[in-house]
């Protein structure tokens, strides 16, 4: 990574995503997680107070930038819980099928380069009864808006370690093979090309609602 990306993009993120704003949105959905929980995207551990550390056994913090790593080590310390640190992108997440109760994913999905294939390997990880919890910024609901996404975002992606403004988060969530339980959205305070927010819970396809198996689970 650049030097941009560890030193200076840490700081920024950490500030942006640090916002009030931000944080009531996180509240909403992170104190849903229990068990063995995988956060993708733990960047500077911004989510950690809202766990509900008696519904917690662990966290598995995927987090490829060892600068955000780094950023987060004081809120690592006032964790109640055990936090273990994944290295490795979401598109490989270094789990065993079904070894997860929660994958909680805020403010990350507009990053990842092969969206996809990180949704698949979500899926691959969780086990039959678990849940995905997720809190996004993304695509708007009205036209004028969605022109304005477009022409900020080649700018907003270069400075913003690659976070993308208009990603049709409901759309990618199911495409990855999951099927959305709740889901809610509405503009936040701020402009409007970056404030249209999305946030709910999923479960795999491949499972009705009360977990049993409706297909056979493949190796992806």
């Amino acid at each position: 990574m650049s030097f941009y990306e560890n030193h200076c993009l840490p700081h920024i993120l950490n500030f942006i995503c640090g916002l009030d704003v931000i944080q009531k949105q996180r509240e909403k959905v992170v104190p849903l997680a229990q068990g063995k929980v995988l956060e993708i995207g733990m960047g500077s551990g911004l989510n950690i107070p809202f766990y509900r550390a008696e519904n917690i056994e662990l966290v598995w913090g995927l987090e490829p930038s060892e600068g955000m790593r780094k950023k987060a080590q004081s809120n690592l310390k006032q964790a109640p819980f055990e936090i273990r640190w994944l290295d490795l992108p979401s598109e490989e997440i270094p789990l065993d099928n079904d070894s997860v109760d929660t994958v909680v994913l805020t403010y990350t999905l507009c990053t990842i380069p092969d969206w996809n294939r990180a949704l698949q390997q979500m899926r691959r990880v969780l086990k039959p009864n678990g849940k995905l919890i997720f809190c996004e910024h993304g695509e708007a609901p009205d036209e004028n808006i969605r022109r304005w996404e477009e022409k900020v975002n080649p700018i907003w992606r270069k400075v913003a370690g690659g976070c993308n403004l208009g990603r049709p988060i409901p759309s990618l969530i199911e495409e990855g093979g999951f099927v959305i339980q709740k889901l809610e959205s509405e503009y936040l305070t701020g402009p409007k090309f970056a404030a249209f927010n999305y946030w709910g819970t999923a479960n795999s396809s491949s499972y009705t609602i009360e977990g049993k198996s409706n297909l056979k689970q493949q190796n992806i």
